[in-house]
């Protein structure tokens, strides 16, 4: 079982009238799994409440108190219950607290063979009475695959690993910044976006002219422990290929302002003007310096899509794995379940085992191929496949999104660049979902199957319009 980082604040629901002994056991019990998750837990003890559960409103205020405490910690909560639980106690609790984070509902079968008023739980029932005054409470909350399970059911585990992913995903993205370097290219429409509209949930976007990052690119010189310090990373990361020594220098340059950029700002994310103001005026494609930010966990997306590179950032905190951007690009031959993923050059390492930098054949037509080195080539190999757009739908007001899963595969591929074959059940449905309501040629792609915990992340808890394919 993987393990994650994730703090959760724990609810042990508890009922007068069935067995105390049942919330003791299941406190040992969700301690020692929390533990071996790597999830850190904050929950009442015994001598805070009865065997450190939560029934009255005194002991509702006890646990709230104790997670405003820690609300800065706090990821997710997880509500156990051992036994029917009291609706209100849950509810009060996290109403008082206000820690507006996901929440998690667990409850335990009943054995058949200890339907006995000293054994039975009941939780089956309690589950829906809890939900329910959630939902009165306009509180969210997530459920698990059966609607009762043991905590150390396998299947349980997996929900909680996902749920810890969905407050990756929740807690990230509410607080996510990107920098936005140069223009959106003159003739793409379609990476247009409402700054507005991100603001509004929590997503900043820092923006820089392009001619001061080549301005500072262009002060540096070969001899610069900084850019020394690039060129080696640069080495170490890929195969060079045929490109000459001074593009490399050129690249590293960049790559050193673009990082200084990045940490004076505090960004997460970013998207830059990659053609062709930075080939006519600075003599190099940015792909390289993408790529490497991208595999180190910094998304970067090209052409500016700012709404991209959110995307980007959004499966890697579902996946824990790299993202790249792509182009929803070519039919597959007369295969209508498969097409062409690609883009010029700059794919995180982790989708392109053949890994090296060359040059941007399309881009070179207009800007002249010796202005393009620093673009990767490189082929994706089989893989698993979860893609996904965020958009903003500046008509509604919103910010909309679809995910789906598939498969990345094998086939025969003869073409440049950075490239990809995907296998889609009903892709042509999709195709048809994503024409007929305005979404990007853009796509991302990550090597996981994430799309369920997107959903959840996006739908139930950021109030984002989303399409899930299947």
């Amino acid at each position: 079982m993987i393990k994650v980082t994730a703090t959760f604040g724990v609810i042990i629901g508890n009922r007068d009238f069935f067995p105390d002994k049942l919330v003791a056991e299941a406190r040992v019990e969700v301690l020692d799994l929390l533990k071996g998750l790597n999830i850190t837990s904050i929950l009442l003890n015994d001598a805070d409440s009865k065997l450190g559960g939560v029934e009255t409103f005194a002991e509702a205020q006890k646990c709230a108190a104790l997670f405003r405490e820690h609300r800065d910690a706090i990821d997710g909560v997880l509500v156990v219950l051992p036994n029917f639980g009291d609706e209100k106690g849950v509810a009060e609790t996290l109403k008082l607290a206000g820690l507006n984070v996901p929440v998690l509902i667990q409850a335990y079968p009943d054995d058949l063979n200890k339907m006995d008023v000293v054994n039975r739980r009941d939780a089956w029932c309690g589950k829906i009475s809890v939900c329910n005054n959630l939902y009165q409470y306009g509180i969210q909350y997530t459920l698990t695959t059966k609607h009762v399970t043991r905590l150390q059911d396998e299947t349980f585990k997996r929900d909680l690993l996902d749920f810890a992913a969905v407050c990756r995903v929740v807690k990230g993205l509410k607080k996510v910044r990107i920098g936005a370097v140069g223009a959106r290219p003159t003739a793409f429409n379609t990476v247009r976006y409402s700054e507005k509209i991100l603001q509004r949930n929590g997503i900043s976007v820092t923006t820089a002219d392009l001619s001061e990052i080549l301005g500072d690119a262009n002060k540096l010189t070969a001899g610069d422990r900084s850019v020394k310090d690039k060129l080696e990373k640069i080495h170490a990361y890929t195969s060079v290929g045929k490109t000459p020594n001074e593009k490399l220098v050129q690249i590293a340059k960049l790559d050193v302002v673009l990082e200084a950029f990045m940490q004076a700002n505090a960004l997460d994310c970013t998207a830059i003007q990659c053609w062709t103001s930075l080939q006519q005026n600075y003599g190099c494609n940015v792909c390289t310096s993408m790529s490497m930010m991208s595999e180190n966990m910094l998304p970067s997306a090209c052409e500016v899509d700012v709404t991209g590179t959110l995307s980007m950032y959004a499966m890697q905190l579902a996946s824990g794995s790299p993202s790249a951007l792509v182009d929803w690009n070519n039919n597959y031959a007369d295969d209508d379940t498969k097409c062409v993923l690609f883009h010029c050059g700059n794919w995180a390492k982790s989708f392109l085992p053949d890994i090296s930098i060359s040059t941007a054949p399309i881009l070179g037509t207009t800007v002249g191929t010796e202005n393009t080195y620093g673009a990767l080539d490189g082929r994706t190999p089989a893989m698993p496949l979860t893609y996904g757009r965020i958009s903003t739908d500046d008509c509604k007001g919103i910010i909309k999104a679809y995910v789906g899963e598939g498969d990345l595969t094998n086939d025969e591929l003869k073409t440049f660049g950075n490239r990809a074959v995907a296998q889609i059940a009903d892709l042509q449905g999709l195709m048809k979902h994503v024409c007929r309501n305005g979404f990007e040629h853009h796509v991302v792609m990550n090597a996981s199957k994430t799309a369920g915990i997107l959903k959840e992340a996006f739908d139930n808890y950021l109030g984002w319009e989303i399409y899930l394919h299947s």
